[in-house]
């Protein structure tokens, strides 16, 4: 069996057993992915499969369900340019369900990452990092979409003035 193919069974297990401070973490060490210890990984967490090795875990963080972490991006179907960016949680952080973490991203010590957010650059240490909230953009005309086209609810929006 290929060490792609074992990595890739690996993964599929750490993704879907139980275990966030045992079974789950033990999983990813022996794909290759720098843990330290007392770390919680969640459920259906998907941490790079070609470049495991890329990825560091320091102590006591967390990751929320469905994060996912990338170390590379293919630039196309040769797969020329491809090579890994390393990734660092570094200790007390935690990181909030349904977040994407890009390749070369180093998140600082004791940082709380939003549930939902795109990490694409560096995260100070000690910070809170995420979109801003969600709040009201436009008024809604057209209550029911289903009864009118597309092009007639879109024109039925009245959208909020954003403040400066």
């Amino acid at each position: 069996m290929s060490n792609l193919l074992i990595n890739r069974l690996l993964s599929f297990l750490a993704a879907h057993l139980p275990g966030g401070f045992s079974l789950r973490p033990m999983l990813h060490r022996k794909r290759g992915v720098n843990i330290g210890k007392n770390v919680w990984i969640s459920k259906l967490v998907y941490i790079d499969e070609n470049h495991p090795e890329a990825i560091t875990i320091d102590d006591n963080a967390a990751i929320g369900l469905r994060v996912t972490i990338y170390a590379h991006f293919y630039c196309g179907p040769k797969r020329s340019c491809e090579h890994a960016k390393p990734v660092h949680i570094e200790e007390d952080v935690f990181i909030g369900p349904h977040c994407v973490i890009l390749p070369g991203v180093r998140i600082g010590k004791g940082s709380v990452i939003q549930a939902g957010t795109t990490i694409s650059r560096y995260v100070p240490p000690f910070t809170l990092w995420g979109p801003p909230k969600a709040g009201p953009l436009a008024t809604v005309t057209i209550t029911k979409p289903q009864d009118h086209s597309f092009n007639e609810f879109v024109k039925g929006l009245r959208p909020f003035q954003l403040r400066s």
